[in-house]
């Protein structure tokens, strides 16, 4: 048997920080779907408070603070920042602390038609996995107007290594 943390259910939320919260919700929501469930902040302290509790320099402002709901899975919590001098470009999935959202879609064509017509940059086309474990896999990677990498997932005949496999993945699409 697996252990872990005492009482853990599952993944709670997705923390992302953006530059301009505004246009990243109208993205969240108008392009890819989430609902905005509440908004709170600023958030700041004079003292060491931003430092300890959130690992960021001890000035750093959390602007604005929003949370999403984007029908299955995990919430996001989208920040924005107020912090002369922080990086203004995400990491590459190649760097440490590198990062992608994956949305399960139940069909990649139509997904990145409508993402094409909402003038998303796509990466490449459409890959479908013919071997190993993620077999029956097929992804796209897209950008983010701020350049965070996300990427269409869809399996609906699940994937070769679901045969014989004592865990199997969490999907949105149930089990």
């Amino acid at each position: 048997m697996a252990t872990g943390i005492p009482g853990l259910a599952g993944t709670d939320h997705i923390g992302i920080t953006v530059p301009d919260i505004d246009a990243a919700t109208d993205f969240f929501v108008n392009v890819i779907g989430c609902v905005v469930v509440f908004e709170t902040g600023p958030f700041a302290a004079d003292d060491d408070w931003m430092k300890v509790h959130l690992n960021v320099h001890p000035r750093a402002v959390v602007n604005r603070l929003r949370m999403l709901k984007c029908r299955n899975g995990p919430s996001f919590e989208l920040f924005e920042y107020a912090l002369d001098g922080s990086a203004a470009v995400p990491p590459a999935n190649s760097d440490v602390g590198g990062h992608h959202l994956a949305f399960y879609v139940t069909d990649i064509p139509a997904a990145v038609a409508y993402l094409r017509a909402h003038d998303v940059e796509i990466q490449g086309e459409p890959t479908t996995m013919t071997d190993g474990p993620s077999a029956g896999l097929t992804w796209v990677y897209f950008l983010a107007p701020w350049g965070l990498q996300m990427e269409l997932v869809c399996y609906a005949d699940g994937m070769a290594y679901e045969n014989g496999a004592v865990e199997i993945l969490w999907s949105p699409v149930g089990e």
